[in-house]
């Protein structure tokens, strides 16, 4: 059983850097094909792919995303991080990771964790 738990911050300030962390539980960052992905919801809208990083540390992003965003990876911990720059209110959501098969299927998600852009 995979499991994957999110940690960081809960408030941000405007034009900070939010970072998160996925904690991998029960299997492998590395472990072929899958992909590490993160995943947003802003309040009453729906899910917001962000980006992901593969089993061999490629990273893809959303195009309107991509010129502020990281992924990395830590594999001697088994996490994978993100790292949203220059935030505004609009990027107040609940944060989640999950873990890919290629571009097959989603399998598990992480609970989520609420983040607010707040001064």
């Amino acid at each position: 059983q995979v499991q994957l738990q999110e940690s960081g911050p809960g408030l941000v300030k405007p034009s900070q850097t939010l970072s998160l962390t996925c904690t991998v539980f029960g299997g492998s960052i590395t472990t072929k094909y899958y992909y590490w992905t993160w995943i947003r919801q802003a309040p009453g809208k729906g899910l917001e792919w962000m980006g992901r990083i593969s089993y061999n540390g490629n990273t893809y992003y959303v195009p309107s995303l991509k010129s502020r965003s990281s992924i990395s990876r830590d594999t001697s911990k088994n996490q994978f991080t993100l790292q949203l720059r220059s935030v505004t209110p609009e990027d107040t959501a609940v944060y989640y990771c999950a873990r890919d098969y290629g571009t097959s299927y989603t399998d598990y998600w992480g609970q989520g964790t609420q983040v607010t852009v707040s001064s």
